[in-house]
């Protein structure tokens, strides 16, 4: 029998072995030689390792121009496809600036975001990397000064109808960007004719139903569309805000008296705080009233630039930011209050949904009384004194122009809007609430009506753009055309408050957010 020779592993000793054990070994020996013949490469590679290093570096030097210009190449197909995105001319047979008479063959250059320049054609250049759109007519994008949609869905089913929490009559502290839907399906579908902006949040029907909002048309998350998180504090006085079944407030001496309630005890919050202010100025100051630290701005001498009130009541007890002191005051849990006392502070304006002539005046008075800023809302009866409205100075958020008449709302009129105009009281217009399906009116058909109703077409636009922007405070960021405003821009094929006109094209902040014809 023939026998084989093995090395022992690790060692230069052999031995012999025949048959079944020279079978069994065998394996053992090959895995042993492919050991050492790895062993053996590596070394090799080890060895030659500089003169690789050497050849791959200069592989690499001779492949960099090409993976440079590759690279610039990509950069620029990128860049310029961005560029072109972020920058459009808008042209329009007519364009509707809102900030002087429109202008007749016009064009808006549109560059990040913002409006870069607008005027006549003939006066401006369009650079030839700009993207251009065309429409017969050009408008500001369109604001619904009051609504609910993002709060109310479409689907009007209890899961999308955030609009109005029933639990109490009165909770300033429900905050509107909590239950607002960026997604909601009635926010694209305003959206489509020309709607950039809303100012949404609960709704009308309880003494305070919450807070409200101002938000773009365009956005995944609230973040993204949220222009102020806390615009106004609903306010509901009348019949829709009465309970029944021996809740409050079941009349409206008792709507008054809960809302006066609210309003003393921010108050004596504020005045408390005050109180607690003076207190640690006179300890820091040794009590000497000449000292500057003693001058507030509860005192007539100083002003206070967040408020007009005469003799504007302090804050709470702040300290320098990221400076903590031993008389910090705890966090508030009271959030009711708080809110409450922004608006006494007149840092935050009530919306008072008031139909009746009675309830107009009664909202009136409570201005008068606390001297807190107001925005009457719906006003069906406010032809009735129209006098007593523009004394006050408050604006008002007029009704859709198309709603229905009924109950508190028997006497509202077509021409009321017109009848405002004539008075000289600011106004706009708004979709409002609507408990049917399809959950939302469009302010661009609440204008058109008002204009076959004795407003001209551009008061009628300018309910639903400029105006509206003012009342909201943000005329300096959207409502009109002008260099460095917002790029928001609703496009027509026609007269906008013609029913067989389409809107062809909505932007946004720059972007083309709806290319639907509606």
């Amino acid at each position: 029998m023939k026998n084989s020779k093995f090395q022992i592993p690790g060692s230069k000793f052999f031995f012999s072995a025949t048959g079944a054990q020279a079978a069994r070994l065998l394996p053992f020996q090959r895995s042993e030689e492919r050991q050492r013949r790895s062993i053996n490469l590596n070394l090799l590679e080890c060895e030659a390792y500089p003169f690789v290093l050497r050849a791959e570096r200069s592989k690499r030097a001779a492949c960099a121009p090409v993976f440079y210009l590759f690279g610039c190449l990509l950069l620029f197909i990128f860049g310029f496809s961005v560029t072109a995105q972020a920058q459009i001319a808008v042209k329009g047979e007519t364009v509707w600036t809102m900030a002087g008479e429109p202008i007749t063959n016009g064009v808006v250059l549109i560059k990040n975001g913002k409006i870069e320049a607008v005027g006549a054609a003939s006066n401006i250049t369009i650079p030839s990397n700009y993207k251009i759109i065309s429409a017969k007519v050009v408008t500001p994008g369109l604001i619904d000064a009051h609504s609910v949609i993002g709060l109310a869905g479409y689907l009007n089913q209890p899961h999308d109808q955030m609009q109005i929490d029933n639990s109490s009559a009165m909770q300033p502290e429900l905050r509107a960007i909590d239950a607002y839907n960026a997604e909601e399906k009635l926010i694209e579908w305003v959206r489509s004719f020309g709607v950039t902006t809303i100012h949404t949040g609960h709704a009308p029907g309880a003494l305070i139903s919450g807070q409200t909002m101002v938000a773009k048309t365009f956005g995944k998350e609230v973040d993204d569309v949220t222009i102020i998180p806390t615009a106004m504090i609903a306010v509901t006085l009348g019949e829709s805000a009465l309970e029944s079944g021996g809740k409050s407030p079941g009349t409206r001496a008792k709507q008054v008296s809960m809302l006066r309630a609210a309003l003393i005890k921010a108050q004596e919050s504020i005045r408390a705080a005050d109180d607690k202010n003076k207190t640690q100025n006179n300890k820091n100051t040794g009590g000497n009233p000449n000292n500057p630290a003693n001058l507030s701005d509860n005192n007539p001498s100083s002003e206070n630039p967040n408020s007009m009130l005469k003799n504007p009541p302090t804050p709470a007890f702040q300290p320098r930011p990221g400076v903590q002191t031993q008389n910090e005051p705890n966090p508030s849990t009271d959030l009711r209050s708080d809110m409450m006392q922004k608006v006494i502070r007149r840092e935050i304006p009530l919306l008072i949904t008031a139909q009746r002539s009675q309830d107009i005046m009664t909202a009136l008075r409570l201005a008068k009384e606390f001297n807190i800023k107001i925005v009457l809302d719906g006003a069906a009866e406010s032809f009735m004194v129209l006098d007593q409205i523009k004394a006050s100075g408050f604006p008002v958020i007029i009704h859709p122009t198309m709603f229905r008449a009924g109950g508190e709302t028997e006497n509202l009129s077509m021409e009321t809007a017109s009848k405002l105009k004539a008075a000289g009281i600011p106004f706009a217009l708004q979709s409002g609430l609507e408990n049917y399906v399809p959950k939302t009116r469009v302010v661009l058909y609440e204008a058109a009506i008002a204009a076959a109703n004795g407003l001209s077409r551009r008061d009628a636009l300018a309910t639903i753009t400029i105006d509206a922007a003012k009342i909201l405070g943000l005329d300096k960021r959207i409502g009109s055309l002008e260099k460095n405003k917002d790029a928001d821009i609703a496009m027509y094929d026609g007269d906008p408050f013609e029913y067989t006109t389409h809107c062809v094209g909505t932007i946004i902040n720059g972007k083309v957010v709806s290319e639907t014809v509606r």
